[in-house]
């Protein structure tokens, strides 16, 4: 049998990926990420399609380097077809588009949030088999997206429920810039949220039917608890920020799990795993453990190179679609947003 290279690559917001599997083992993974947002508290788009089209040449070139492979052994290559930031996206998406036709391979599309799912199937090592079986239930939390999915198959994606406003990481980066703590705010909130006492203060939490999410509330409740705090100590954030991030980051951890409980109750699934770049947050990785401990259930949870973006993500996807040869049209067009 022949062996199968995937290149994949992902630009959907400010890191610019590239990553090989070999037969579904990755030999190389290879991020550039941004320093100039932090600056502007978010991501500019403009910024950050200009950074793409300075990064995406060498990050490519230096994943097939890494590799140990020439660019000729490429078999397909995978791609980030969407949701994300147009701009970013488009330079991938083109640059993808370019690659294949020269080389006369295929064209793979992913999308990005069933590759931060995939992420557990990433195998550094023919022996690792460390995946979720089928079927198996996902927290998917984000900077963009809070969703629990029920998963079938590596093709076959229920979203159970989802938020209805703000995610969850957009939530934690707003409390943070409030603060005055900078961007992004995860990273920090979780650094600072260790030293804290997460029973210290209270927010609010919603009330909401079924398996969605809404975070909008707890921003509003965060948000006036301090300027009353303020109004009577000027320095209150800063003499209790530790407290304040411990506490944020229980209300939240909180929220995702209650509801996540609730689908683990109904459906019966016990494999349950958690993905994307909040998944990276020791609150929450902490209440996953405490869950399976508690509950019975067996959680995945993902290296923190694999929390955030990043392209063996993309390329795990886009082996899992070779195989079916699932290919995808030259003229296909990125897309920003989730197709209705």
């Amino acid at each position: 049998m022949e062996d199968i290279y995937i290149l994949g690559i992902e630009s959907s917001c400010d890191d610019t990926s590239a990553a090989v599997l070999k037969n579904g083992v990755l030999l190389s993974n290879v991020t550039a990420s941004q320093a100039v947002h932090e600056a502007y508290g978010g991501v500019v788009p403009e910024l950050a399609s200009r950074a793409h089209q300075q990064n995406i040449v060498p990050v490519v070139d230096q994943a097939i380097k890494r590799a140990g492979i020439e660019k000729e052994q490429l078999t397909a290559i995978a791609f980030t077809r969407g949701p994300g930031l147009m701009g970013s996206l488009l330079v991938g998406v083109n640059f993808a588009k370019g690659l294949s036709q020269s080389l006369g391979i295929p064209l793979i599309d992913v999308n990005h949030l069933h590759g931060h799912v995939l992420a557990h199937f990433i195998h550094e090592s023919e022996d690792d088999h460390t995946e979720p079986p089928f079927p198996f239930l996902c927290l998917l939390v984000s900077g963009g997206n809070s969703q629990i999915v029920r998963v079938n198959a590596y093709n076959d994606m229920q979203i159970l429920g989802q938020t209805i406003d703000d995610a969850a990481g957009e939530a934690i980066d707003k409390c943070s810039k409030v603060m005055g703590l900078g961007y992004p705010g995860g990273p920090i909130i979780d650094r600072l949220a260790r030293q804290g006492n997460p029973d210290a203060y209270q927010f609010a939490k919603p009330n909401i039917s079924g398996y969605d999410y809404s975070f909008s509330g707890l921003k509003t409740s965060f948000l006036y608890s301090l300027r009353d705090w303020i109004k009577d100590d000027p320095d209150f954030i800063e003499h209790h920020k530790e407290d304040l991030a411990a506490s944020l980051e229980k209300t939240i951890v909180d929220i995702l799990m209650k509801k996540l409980r609730l689908a683990v109750k109904d459906t019966g699934i016990k494999h349950v795993a958690v993905a994307g770049g909040v998944s990276a947050n020791n609150g929450l990785r902490n209440a996953f453990h405490d869950h399976a401990r508690r509950y019975g259930w067996t959680v995945y949870i993902p290296k923190f190179s694999y929390t955030t973006d990043n392209a063996a993500m993309i390329g795990i996807t886009g082996y899992f679609k070779y195989q079916d040869k699932d290919f995808c049209p030259i003229d296909a067009p990125a897309f920003a947003r989730m197709e209705k």
